[in-house]
């Protein structure tokens, strides 16, 4: 799991093409959890991991552009 959208179902290419001819809707299929708790404290801590790795980032690009910036002066 290591984005935050493991919930949701993925489906490759021929699921896609399948789903257009699903008429009954059959094919949803969604990852599942134990309980809705479990579910949500799993979704809140990949939420916050995401968070994390934007704000590392974040810090690194501006770390990068620094050492550029004091190169060019």
């Amino acid at each position: 799991m290591s984005d935050s959208y493991f919930l949701f179902a993925e489906p490759s290419f021929i699921e896609g093409m399948a789903r257009v001819l699903d008429l009954g809707n059959t094919l949803n299929v969604y990852n599942e959890s134990l309980s809705g708790e479990i579910a949500d404290s799993t979704a809140i801590s990949m939420d916050w991991a995401m968070i994390g790795k934007d704000i590392y980032q974040a810090i690194s690009e501006n770390r990068e552009a620094e050492i550029v910036e004091k190169k060019s002066e």
